[in-house]
């Protein structure tokens, strides 16, 4: 079924807008972007001085065909002053991603509707053969230089950039000398156990020839109230609050050739967010929607949490990479990566954990864990003056990776999902050509991979059948193409398409094989076997996705718009059935706008903000036209958000901060039907300048609103909790 020709917002008329732009102003565009208002902003402000390295392409900013949002340092120091939420400021900058959950189980925090792909100097965090939703938590944000948000799906990276591709890149010392860098901050809802402390110090010394920066912090953070005073339930998949955590970054380079033009670099990373276990979700109504349907917000009770062994994050990297600026004309990098990564699940007495050869049904306790090992090569080669011709660039290279993941029963040591591993060899090659107010890009990148599952037998609530494991081979070709035009020196029009690429989670695939007939405890002797070269729901995810946007740049302020659909014939959302999580690989569409913009009001008061709306479809049966809209889970409602900064002395600044989601009602009357009521939070950030360091004040949901986050207002398991209260923070950092 092509999806593409159905139901869509675009049908009759993307063809006309397309060539629309084409004969009017052809193709450009430099992309929806946020920068802070200081003056390290401002000296990025320059489109041809930011370079993106997370396209792959280490392209300036307007010769990049697609939105990009790049969030700053100052930005993420702003974020850190409201809030101990890593994903809040992505929510709050970035147009096309979610509203926060404020939960470690970050399902629903989409980007344009879909996965993200999160990097940590290019190196995946998680993996979608066993996509957890809590790869979100991985790193503390006092060693992130900058984010780069690239909106869109992507094969450039590899698997698991279904939405696009959220790249944190971590500091490098910049100047001469020895400095060293320490941040405290206390945090509070003034109720009981909600006090939370952070204390970071970042040691950098750098000379013409080396650099080194070894960072640490160490963090402990408090049960979370809602706006009535009433804690706030941990989440099922556990929780960043009631927790502590500590991260160990170290990061080495060295310059050396003529002129300084090669550079090899070790980095290695350690980050573990644990429960504190103070604290365990009080469920006052069992049943699977009780507390929706008698509406009731699930709360926290003091209790330590079932289960002999705490719920973690746990993330290990280690990076290598070598670069050479002057080989045959171009650049040259490899990286050499190896990660771990691990997320152990809080306890449950589910029914999906039960069997009867350790307790009797309905009495196990069961916490499952995640694991995931990554080792690989990402190397490529680049040029803009290819033969010698001033504007004809060239990038070549390929990745190689291996990934094993699997999920286990933590507490008798069961498997759930088998070991999986994923190997792949993708070369790609990326053309562009400028000309005078004109970028012309195109590339292909092809994914050659192969999954291995080992044989395994299933759990006991599903009959312990017998799989056969085996290979499933993929193979397939990505293009890209991408046209840029510079109107004038304020305005660009881009237009693009990309084709994205991605395994969905292979794990829910595997654990949902049962038996047919036999009973329960004798498993399936009489059963068809089963191998996974079998399952349809294995089958890899194609994304086409077209997009087209425009941008304005004047002197005291920018804009930009981005239009975009993608489509996939099979889709990668979530759905429980009989209590457990389940794959609905059904077909979909979606579609959006986003808007982002910035002006000086005057010399010393700025004002940004953001807006998206997206829908999408998908079919109510099988096989069916697409005229099902997509869940929260999916597609978050349509939001607003804006900032305002007043530099009301050289010494401080203060920033207020308006977030706007949107009612939203779907499917009525229909399955799927749900009803999103809206909401306004405000926050607000002061820093100034005190001695040698700034003190920094920040009040998260500034008029204490009780409200529920979109993806807590469905059914869903264990759901219903409510958005966190008022939240107050001080903090202090100083430099030496």
């Amino acid at each position: 079924m092509d999806v593409k020709t159905q139901h869509s917002l675009f049908r009759g008329k993307l063809p006309t807008l397309l060539s629309t732009l084409i004969v009017s102003m052809l193709f450009a565009s430099a992309s929806a972007v946020s920068y802070a208002a200081d003056e390290e902003a401002a000296e990025e402000a320059d489109f041809e001085e930011v370079i993106v390295t997370g396209s792959r392409t280490g392209k300036a900013l307007n010769k990049i065909p697609g939105a990009v949002s790049i969030i700053s340092e100052s930005e993420i120091a702003r974020d850190l002053s409201l809030t101990s939420d890593l994903t809040a400021m992505l929510s709050r900058t970035v147009p096309g991603y979610g509203q926060s959950k404020q939960q470690m189980d970050r399902r629903g925090e989409t980007l344009r509707g879909r996965t993200a792909l999160r990097l940590l100097d290019g190196v995946p965090q998680g993996s979608p053969l066993r996509d957890g939703s809590r790869d979100s938590i991985f790193t503390d944000m006092g060693i992130i230089q900058r984010i780069e948000v690239i909106n869109g799906p992507s094969a450039t990276e590899g698997i698991g950039a279904s939405g696009g591709i959220i790249n944190y890149i971590t500091k490098t010392p910049k100047e001469n000398g020895t400095s060293v860098q320490i941040s405290t901050q206390y945090r509070s809802q003034f109720h009981t156990d909600s006090d939370s402390w952070r204390v970071a110090v970042n040691a950098s010394h750098k000379t013409d020839d080396y650099d080194i920066l070894v960072a640490g912090s160490f963090a402990e953070t408090g049960i979370a109230y809602s706006g009535d005073g009433n804690t706030i339930g941990i989440g099922t998949s556990g929780s960043d609050r009631d927790s502590k955590g500590n991260n160990l970054f170290i990061k080495a380079g060295a310059n050396f050739g003529d002129g300084d033009e090669q550079r090899i670099e070790i980095s290695h990373s350690r980050f573990i967010l644990e429960c504190q276990c103070r604290y365990s979700i009080l469920i006052e109504f069992p049943e699977f929607n009780g507390h929706l349907d008698h509406g009731v917000p699930i709360k926290s009770q003091k209790k330590q949490p079932l289960g002999s062994k705490a719920s973690f994050n746990d993330f290990v990297q280690t990076t290598l990479t070598y670069t050479n600026n002057d080989l045959f004309g171009g650049a040259l990098q490899i990286q050499l990566y190896d990660a771990d990564q691990a997320m152990r699940f809080q306890a449950e007495l589910s029914g999906s954990k039960q069997d009867p050869l350790f307790a009797p049904v309905g009495t196990l306790l069961e916490q499952s864990e995640i694991t995931a090992q990554k080792k690989g090569i990402r190397s490529s080669w680049s040029t803009d003056s290819l033969f010698g011709s001033e504007g004809i660039g060239l990038q070549v290279g390929a990745d190689l990776v291996e990934d094993i993941a699997q999920q286990r029963f933590a507490l008798t040591d069961r498997v759930w999902v088998p070991p999986m591993e994923y190997t792949s060899f993708a070369p790609f090659a990326q053309v562009s050509i400028d000309m005078d107010s004109f970028t012309v890009s195109a590339g292909v990148r092809y994914e050659d991979g192969t999954l291995n599952i080992e044989d395994f037998t299933t759990s006991y609530f599903r009959k312990r059948k017998f799989v056969n494991g085996g290979k499933i081979n993929y193979g397939e070709w990505l293009p890209n193409f991408g046209a840029i035009w510079r109107v004038s020196d304020q305005w660009s029009v881009f237009a693009s398409y990309s084709k994205g690429f991605t395994l969905p989670n292979a794990g829910f695939a595997l654990r949902k094989i049962s038996c047919n007939t036999a009973p329960i405890v004798e498993g399936c002797p009489n059963d068809t076997p089963t191998s996974v070269t079998d399952l349809g729901d294995l089958d890899a995810i194609i994304i086409d996705n077209v997009e087209v946007g425009f941008s304005w740049t004047g002197e005291d302020g920018k804009f930009g718009v981005s239009i975009f659909e993608s489509t996939s014939d099979l889709g990668d959302g979530v759905k429980v059935v009989d209590g457990e999580f389940q794959l609905d690989r059904s077909p979909q569409e979606i579609q959006g706008i986003e808007i982002s913009g910035s002006y000086n009001l005057s010399e010393d008061i700025s004002l940004t903000a953001v807006y998206s709306s997206i829908t999408g479809k998908t079919p109510f049966v099988q096989d069916g036209p697409l005229d099902k809209d997509l869940s929260v889970f999916n597609l978050n409602p349509n939001k607003l958000n804006a900032s305002l900064d007043w530099q009301f002395s050289p010494e401080g600044n203060v920033v207020l901060g308006a977030q706007r989601f949107f009612n939203r009602d779907i499917n009525e009357g229909k399955s799927g039907e749900e009803h999103i009521k809206g909401a306004t939070l405000f926050d607000l950030a002061v820093n100034y300048q005190v001695g040698e360091g700034t003190l920094s004040l920040g009040i998260d949901n500034l008029l204490d609103k009780v409200y529920f986050p979109p993806t807590a207002q469905v059914s869903f398991y264990k759901n219903y909790i409510l958005g966190r209260g008022r939240e107050v923070s001080i903090g202090y950092t100083v430099k030496y």
